[in-house]
């Protein structure tokens, strides 16, 4: 028997919600249930078990990204579209940490056949890199570099690791100077 008012959609946005709370490792069947005042069985008319669950924040979580930064790149090349790109990605990630961290997870590709959500973030990715007049493989390399500059900068300024007193925000925008640099000599070797 389906619940009154409970829906998969409804599950999965409670789950971003609880993730950006409580942080995503704490999302669990058990803990919407709890959420909803209904068992775990209760659940499970919705989705199939928690890993379904974890997979649909991740979606969830990556369309609201993408939605933010396709938005702040339209329009914008070079160094603007760069700025913007990783302005909004990292936006993203300090106001939704839980679900950033939903987005961050391992995800075979089969689970997720059936939805362009991550095709779109690499579409993003190229089309903000190709005003660079990149090309693969180095599209490929370049994303790469991309994202584990954003991420390890978040990961590092989520978790508090950032203490010396110049503001972060003066660091981050000189990051993306010397990342803007890079890229604008990927192909001369620097």
């Amino acid at each position: 028997m389906v619940r009154a008012g409970i829906t998969a959609d409804g599950l999965v946005r409670a789950a971003a919600e609880l993730a950006d709370e409580s942080g995503f490792d704490k999302v669990t069947v058990s803990a919407l249930a709890r959420r909803f005042g209904v068992k775990d069985a209760s659940l499970y008319s919705h989705i199939r078990n928690l890993r379904d669950l974890r997979v649909r924040l991740a979606l969830l979580a990556s369309a609201e990204m993408n939605d933010a930064i396709g938005t702040a790149v339209a329009g914008r090349s070079g160094k603007e579209a760069l700025v913007a790109f990783a302005d909004a990605y990292r936006d993203y990630a300090l106001a939704h940490p839980g679900r950033y961290a939903a987005t961050q997870q391992r995800i075979d590709p089969e689970e997720v056949a059936d939805t362009a959500v991550f095709l779109r973030a690499v579409e993003l990715t190229y089309g903000m890199l190709r005003g660079y007049g990149l090309q693969e493989p180095d599209l490929t390399d370049a994303g790469r570099l991309l994202r584990s500059a954003f991420h390890g900068y978040i990961h590092i300024e989520l978790s508090g690791g950032f203490a010396h007193s110049r503001p972060v925000a003066e660091s981050w925008a000189r990051s993306l100077d010397a990342l803007h640099h890079v890229l604008e000599n990927w192909g001369n070797g620097s």
